[in-house]
């Protein structure tokens, strides 16, 4: 089967992925289920082909070299996008209830994704199947298939997801209501003087952003509480632990939290969106689900 004009073969492909999968031509000729010298040809051609030394061989062993680990990565797009193709046309032709996963950082179960779930539920005859993480891994549960939407925030890479707009977020303070910040219209960095901070965990880039824009007015902030998931946050504000700082559409989702929310100065801006896999071919009942996913958050923005 070819795939391109240049005479790309699928099985060239496929030989590729699983020699480096494998780590070895003869693990992956048992794999593949050819023979060791049919791996080694299939290689060469895939080589020629693309005009690239994927691997350097010296007796009887080949090392991927640097492209070659390049490559896997958009081969295993490649693939999972034709798997999903695969289950998409399964879908059509079956007469069983298809399911719908969606992936979302957790802190969405609180509000927005029972929305969207009982839209799709109301509109359709799937069951919905929801899988929570970080936005790293949520972009992973797309690109491996686990996940056929996802919620997740910009940037992403083009070259492997497709993307629709949903909301746009900037900073707040939350608090809890009798705190003093209730009198306030807005809050500022030197507020929070004094204050213990509810924060998250430094691997986030959030945690930078916010730090990073106390120190730049010169405050040193009291971190009394690190967590590690966005939602933790609002148990520890509302039992008075101190303050924090999120997003306005992560607040929104804390409606059924003692919490208050102003506006915070300086803010960043987050953009989120409803994302799939580059070239996924949409089933109706996945029209259907992005069609649910969108407006419950552009909703929500305007709330």
């Amino acid at each position: 089967m070819d795939l391109l004009q240049g005479g790309l073969k699928l099985r060239q492909l496929q030989v590729f992925r699983e020699v480096l999968r494998a780590g070895s031509t003869r693990r992956a000729a048992t794999a593949v289920g050819i023979s060791q010298p049919a791996i080694s040809q299939h290689l060469k051609q895939l080589e020629t082909t693309l005009g690239l030394a994927l691997f350097e061989r010296s007796a009887n062993r080949i090392t991927p070299s640097r492209e070659a680990w390049e490559l896997l990565r958009s081969v295993d797009a490649a693939f999972t996008s034709l798997d999903r193709l695969e289950a998409t046309i399964s879908e059509i032709k079956s007469e069983d209830k298809p399911w719908i996963t969606i992936a979302a950082p957790a802190v969405f179960g609180f509000i927005t994704l029972p929305k969207v779930a009982g839209s799709i539920r109301a509109k359709t005859s799937s069951s919905v199947r929801l899988i929570s993480g970080s936005d790293d891994q949520v972009r992973e549960y797309i690109l491996s298939g686990q996940a056929d939407l996802g919620i997740s925030r910009l940037p992403l890479d083009a070259r492997l997801f497709d993307w629709a707009p949903i909301a746009t977020a900037r900073n707040v303070c939350i608090f809890h209501p009798e705190h003093r910040f209730s009198a306030r219209s807005h809050i500022v960095a030197k507020d929070l003087i004094g204050e213990a901070i509810i924060d998250i965990d430094p691997q986030f880039s959030t945690h930078q952003m916010n730090i990073n824009a106390l120190r730049f007015d010169g405050i040193e902030p009291d971190i009394a509480i690190e967590y590690d998931a966005n939602g933790h946050e609002a148990g520890f504000v509302s039992a008075g632990l101190g303050v924090s700082i999120t997003n306005e559409i992560l607040a929104r989702e804390y409606e059924a939290f003692k919490v208050e929310a102003r506006p915070f100065e300086p803010s960043a801006l987050y953009h989120y969106v409803a994302v799939w896999q580059k070239g996924r071919v949409f089933s109706n009942v996945l029209s259907a689900s992005l069609d649910a996913l969108v407006p419950a958050f552009a909703f929500d923005a305007g709330a």
